[in-house]
């Protein structure tokens, strides 16, 4: 087995130790990449691999723009994109973008900045995810980024994969200031994912039960 697949498999896992072992024995394996293209890092990311993300961090890689993003690198980040304007507006091997990643894993500061180098707050994820930035703030719960995104053109009612709207998400997780924020930005209630299930529907399925009915009177009121 090639020490990058070692080293993969051993983060998939979350073995710690062996991810250590394997970067003192060669430092050079914190820059590999998957057979997809995708960092270590963000593989470590991806499974929610703090302590990995955090030893392969320590070996010190060179970091690309999307590294930099989702582990708020802000002070490499800022490099890149001042190299390479269109780094902020890249696209990763797996299909994901800066700003994304940047929201997904809330990195606040690191959003902004790509918000303030140009990032399209309107893209969505070149992958069967179609995520865009304001659902990856939504999964994250961070309204103070979410509202960022809207000022910089945010579609409030763009749809990811299954048809989800970001209210749909921000009710699953009774997130009542996400709701209120995107329902006072235009967000439409009534919007159904391909499940039928509007945002008071995955809010009642998941036991919400004040903001479900809070929801259903939005859409209510909306179609008199």
């Amino acid at each position: 087995m090639a020490a990058s697949d070692e080293l993969a498999g051993a983060i998939k896992a979350g073995d710690t130790a062996r991810v250590r072992d394997l970067l003192k024995a060669e430092p050079a394996l914190a820059a590999a990449r998957d057979p997809s293209g995708v960092s270590m890092l963000l593989l470590a990311l991806y499974h929610q691999r703090k302590d990995a993300a955090a030893a392969l961090l320590e070996a010190d890689p060179p970091l690309d723009v999307f590294d930099a993003a989702a582990a708020g690198r802000v002070d490499r980040l800022r490099a890149l994109v001042a190299a390479d304007p269109g780094a902020a507006n890249a696209w990763s091997a797996d299909g994901f973008f800066p700003l994304g990643l940047a929201c997904f894993f809330r990195q606040p500061e690191a959003a902004r900045l790509l918000l303030e180098a140009g990032a399209d707050a309107r893209a969505a994820a070149r992958n069967p995810m179609r995520v865009t930035a304001l659902h990856a703030a939504a999964a994250a719960r961070d309204a103070v980024t979410a509202r960022a995104l809207l000022d910089h053109g945010a579609e409030v009612d763009a749809r990811q994969q299954a048809g989800y709207t970001a209210l749909h998400a921000a009710a699953q997780h009774a997130d009542a200031a996400f709701v209120d924020l995107l329902l006072a930005r235009g967000a439409d209630p009534s919007l159904r994912g391909d499940d039928g299930k509007d945002a008071a529907a995955h809010a009642r399925e998941k036991g919400h039960h004040a903001l479900a009915d809070r929801l259903a009177a939005a859409t209510a009121g909306g179609k008199r």
